[in-house]
């Protein structure tokens, strides 16, 4: 096993420093984009022919395509649609979720192949051009690191102004926003599996080696940007609904508050370079003050800011013998404590790829 990083010429024209990223809803990390590697060279001898094939063609196919994604990921109305009615992000999803099946089986316990292939990403928040790792986990890590962000890529798109030639432009704005949450908890989902049970199939002094855009702490950090997006919609929709209390708004807006404070805390331990990095820094602590209600107001917290106080002062009317003026116009106290009550999406990897061996029911070791 072994662990490179270099930084050759030929990686810096798919290494993309962010300029203006125009209207942005939810944030969205620089791709990191899957190099060629040559599967026959480590593989010949080991496994099957037909198996060497397959992965060859599979990775190829996510590389081709993450690629032309990566350019224009951020744009607004990147949603395209293809040829086949999709969008080019849920064909580069489809791309992963074929190729994982097949890898996986270089993941099995007691597998000799599982450190015999070195795989190559290039990063884009990280110092170093490239990292090479001879560890089938990185390649996993790298995969679910990749479809988290383009799941936040998707809701990104959602909830930014359509044109008519959207695909997706016959939803409601409610529609659009439900949608996102259930994204975004995908998203989620797919940090949370790869900090718990893939990260630590690193060992420690590889895991060192790991670009930032990998960290554990990155990985948390955009776990918790996920959730704290998620509570800010419903939060929104619990605004625009005549039914929701104001307890209700009120414990979303703490548990709002709480997720960016923890991802605000993930972050700020990074030593993140100019780039990516440092606007994703710039766009947590801009969410985290917003939802303390310390900023410039507007949006959700505005509504709150507005209805708070005549809540209070219409109680004041009723119990006088309360409550007084003076008291009514101290500071605000400190938010209740609440446990964040959305979760991410409990994923877990697919089944073997049957091609590795028929009936085969080997645990993977990951």
């Amino acid at each position: 096993m072994g662990c490179f990083i270099s930084t050759p010429k030929d990686a810096v024209e798919y290494r993309r420093r962010p300029g203006k990223l125009g209207e942005v809803a939810v944030y969205v990390p620089g791709l990191r984009i899957p190099k060629s590697i040559d599967f026959y060279q480590h593989l010949n001898g080991s496994i099957s022919t037909g198996l060497i094939e397959r992965l060859s063609t599979l990775r190829t196919r996510v590389i081709v395509m993450t690629a032309q994604e990566a350019p224009i990921e951020t744009k607004p109305l990147r949603k395209t649609a293809t040829q086949h009615g999709g969008s080019t992000i849920a064909d580069l999803l489809q791309a992963l979720e074929d190729y994982l099946p097949v890898l996986l089986g270089l993941a099995k316990d007691g597998s000799e192949v599982k450190y015999k292939v070195k795989f190559v990403w290039i990063n884009q928040e990280d110092d170093v051009e490239e990292t090479t790792m001879s560890n089938v986990s990185y390649e996993i890590l790298s995969i679910l690191h990749l479809m988290a962000t383009l799941c936040l890529s998707e809701a990104n798109l959602l909830l930014l102004p359509k044109a008519s030639v959207d695909i997706s432009h016959s939803r409601t704005p409610e529609e659009s926003r439900r949608a996102a949450i259930d994204i975004l908890l995908k998203a989620a989902g797919y940090l949370e599996f790869a900090v718990r049970h893939v990260l630590p199939q690193i060992p420690p002094e590889e895991r060192r080696n790991l670009p930032i855009d990998l960290a554990e702490g990155k990985l948390r950090a955009l776990c918790m940007q996920a959730l704290g997006q998620g509570v800010d919609l419903q939060l929104g929709l619990a605004i625009d609904s005549p039914k929701a209390t104001l307890a209700v708004k009120r414990r979303l807006a703490c548990e709002m508050v709480k997720c960016w404070q923890q991802a605000q805390d993930h972050i700020t331990q990074l030593p993140l370079v100019d780039g990516w990095g440092q606007k994703h820094r710039l766009f947590i602590e801009w969410k985290y003050n917003e939802a303390k209600r310390n900023p410039p107001i507007w949006g959700s917290m505005k509504y709150l800011s507005e209805k708070i106080p005549k809540d209070v002062s219409s109680k004041v009317r009723i119990n006088r013998d309360l409550y007084n003026q003076e008291k009514i116009m101290e500071t605000a106290p400190s938010l209740p404590d609440f446990m964040i009550a959305l979760k991410p999406d409990d994923y877990q990897l697919p089944p073997l790829d049957p091609s590795w061996s028929a009936g085969e029911t080997n645990q993977l070791n990951i």
